[in-house]
């Protein structure tokens, strides 16, 4: 077992593990680490506690100190300067006439590097740009391209359900997200209405997504052949997953009838719901492609390497 400190660099950033030694550290605290950028300020986000050995990467960098007041107004000083790299580096970038989307700038807390980071269509050349930042600000520069995820995690927003977006707020890591997720909480395939600020698939698709399969795989599929309790068959019309009930289609003398049943009083052959095609026409159906186009092309996140 080895003892370890979880710090984060960003609000609903990736969490590194750093050796607290014999600090009283806590969580809340802000400490000053070393990591592969240089030397930054990052709040501790869980008490000290003890893991296996193989669940940390080594070697395993130490907490060099818990921040001291002047740590803090460094912070505060660095934050400020930000605001003013942010405008010199769009007006380079006009300047240079780069098809580039300036988004944030972040100074190292040793002010040892410059950072920008940036969305664009496609490769962009800025050596001449770099050279004429480092000229102004006289220390390191590096500009980095990020995708459409990483620019709203930075920029924040509120989300259709009227809250502050998931991705700024708490979650760290993207997880991948997939159409079939939809499909399998039965929510409607128009691109438009499954996708979040970012123009992607919506992070929360992945919460329920494992109670929806569960829930599914109790339930008979629309049009298969069912036998209720009172002895009568039927095809299944319609079913809701939350509720597990199923409406099926009976005949009852010589008409036929839409009656609804606890999925407790049928007898079926326990299946998955089906996926194929899964209610989506055509134009759905492209416009679906080129959102998994897309979501394989973002790929994973560029904000949490440290």
């Amino acid at each position: 077992m080895i003892k370890i400190v979880g710090v984060r660099f960003r609000t609903a950033g990736k969490i590194y593990y750093f050796d607290p030694k014999k600090l009283p550290i806590k969580k809340g605290d802000h400490v000053i680490v070393e990591t592969a950028r240089g030397i930054e300020y990052g709040s501790v986000v869980a008490n000290p506690k003890e893991i296996p050995d193989d669940e940390v990467v080594q070697p395993l960098k130490a907490v060099m100190r818990i921040a001291t007041p002047d740590d803090d107004a460094r912070v505060e000083r660095n934050l400020a300067k930000e605001k003013d790299a942010m405008r010199i580096c769009a007006e380079k970038i006009r300047k240079h006439k780069l098809d580039m989307k300036l988004i944030d700038a972040e100074y190292t807390f040793d002010n040892n590097k410059v950072l920008f980071y940036f969305t664009a269509d496609g490769r962009i050349d800025f050596r001449d740009l770099v050279k004429d930042l480092a000229s102004v600000f006289k220390t390191r520069i590096e500009l980095r391209q990020i995708g459409v995820r990483d620019e709203t995690k930075l920029l924040g927003g509120i989300g259709i359900c009227g809250r502050p977006l998931c991705c700024h707020t708490f979650l760290s890591e993207f997880a991948p997200v997939s159409i079939k997720m939809a499909k399998e909480q039965n929510l409607s395939l128009n691109p438009t209405k499954i996708s979040g600020v970012c123009g992607r698939l919506m992070c929360c698709l992945k919460n329920e997504e494992e109670t929806y399969e569960y829930l599914n795989s109790r339930l008979p599929a629309v049009n298969d052949t069912v036998t209720t309790e009172d002895g009568l068959k039927g095809e299944v019309h319609s079913v809701n997953v939350l509720r597990q009930t199923v409406k099926v289609v009976v005949e009852v003398g010589d008409e036929k009838e839409i009656r609804e049943y606890d999925v407790k009083q049928l007898k079926f052959k326990p299946r998955r719901r089906k996926e194929k095609n899964g209610g989506a026409g055509k134009q759905e159906e492209r416009e679906l492609k080129k959102l998994e186009a897309m979501e394989k092309k973002e790929g994973k996140s560029k904000l949490n390497d440290n």
